[in-house]
């Protein structure tokens, strides 16, 4: 999948009115998707995507962030893309839907065991 062709999914799927917006809304979402991954996930998963998108996945801070809950992962995305959280909860099961079709299955099986349960609807 190339770049334009994620982000214009990515803005059919949020139900977005533009590429901004949906650029923003993925690089929001996989920002902090990356600061949760551990264990070389992120680097990983990045590999599987379009220069550009990739990019997103590789800020991770030293250590694992103080992610405990949905709440808090969907409260980090509307913090880093400056909107609400109901808004941020669209945009990233819209990211996510769409990364899931761009990368193997087993990559986002990967990703997904790092979630708890709680995350499930997030998750195809």
């Amino acid at each position: 999948m190339q770049h334009e062709e994620f982000i214009e999914e990515v803005r059919k799927r949020a139900d977005l009115t533009s590429t901004d917006e949906a650029e923003r809304a993925t690089r929001a979402t996989l920002i902090v998707l990356g600061e949760y991954l551990s264990g070389g996930e992120g680097p990983d998963l990045a590999a599987q995507l379009p220069q550009g998108i990739a990019e997103y996945l590789k800020r991770q801070p030293p250590g694992r962030p103080e992610i405990f809950s949905l709440e808090d992962f969907l409260q980090r995305v509307a913090e880093e893309e400056d909107i609400d959280s109901e808004s941020a909860s669209t945009h990233a099961r819209a990211v996510i839907n769409v990364l899931e079709e761009a990368v193997s299955r087993g990559e986002m099986e990967n990703v997904r065991r790092q979630f708890p349960e709680e995350f499930a609807p997030l998750f195809g």
